[in-house]
């Protein structure tokens, strides 16, 4: 399957979310630019693991840029860099892992900053000319967060992915390491 536009991964904690983006990002046969968005978390052991494991994992030919929260500045970078005679379909495939750990540097946002950074995020995502795998965490899987903070995460993150998933070409639903795709199977919910 070639790779264009926007393509969604999403599954829950430990599903293959990240295994199955990198999969499809090296098989797409493209220079790879892999966009982490997490905190770098020096002094916490498990997620220093965490990272070990996805930088091992990673062909050594691939590019990482570390933007934290500042994904829709390096969006906004990616697309006001001067064009370079390579061909639209030379240009490098973005691998963004995650959607989540990105909203996660936000949450603090009142309603209408986050109104503006998610609309900017979309449009940035919306212009660029090259396939992006976009891999998102599903929350809210029947348990209710007993924080304020976490009902926001949720609510957030879940109406972010309707949004995205308007705008992809593909979506991918990896769950217990079975990856199903979204758009052959699926048929989308009417709005209310």
């Amino acid at each position: 399957m070639p790779l264009r536009g926007l393509v969604l991964i999403s599954g829950p904690s430990r599903s293959g979310k990240s295994r199955w983006a990198e999969h499809l990002a090296q098989s797409s046969g493209r220079s790879v630019i892999y966009v982490a968005t997490g905190p770098l978390r020096p002094s916490d052991a498990s997620w220093q693991e965490r990272l070990r494991l996805h930088r091992q994992r990673r062909p050594a030919s691939w590019r990482c840029r570390e933007v934290g929260g500042a994904l829709v500045d390096h969006l906004i970078e990616l697309r006001q860099a001067p064009p370079s005679s390579d061909a639209l379909e030379q240009r490098p495939l973005l691998l963004i892992d995650s959607l989540g750990t990105w909203l996660s540097h936000h949450l603090e946002r009142d309603p209408e900053a986050w109104a503006a950074l998610q609309h900017q995020l979309l449009e940035q995502l919306r212009g660029l000319h090259q396939p992006v795998l976009l891999v998102c965490e599903e929350v809210g899987w029947g348990v209710v967060p007993p924080t304020a903070i976490g009902g926001l995460f949720r609510d957030r993150l879940g109406a972010l992915q309707q949004k995205l998933m308007a705008q992809s070409q593909a979506a991918w639903l990896v769950v217990q390491g079975r990856a199903l795709d979204l758009h052959a199977l699926g048929t989308p919910v009417p709005e209310a």
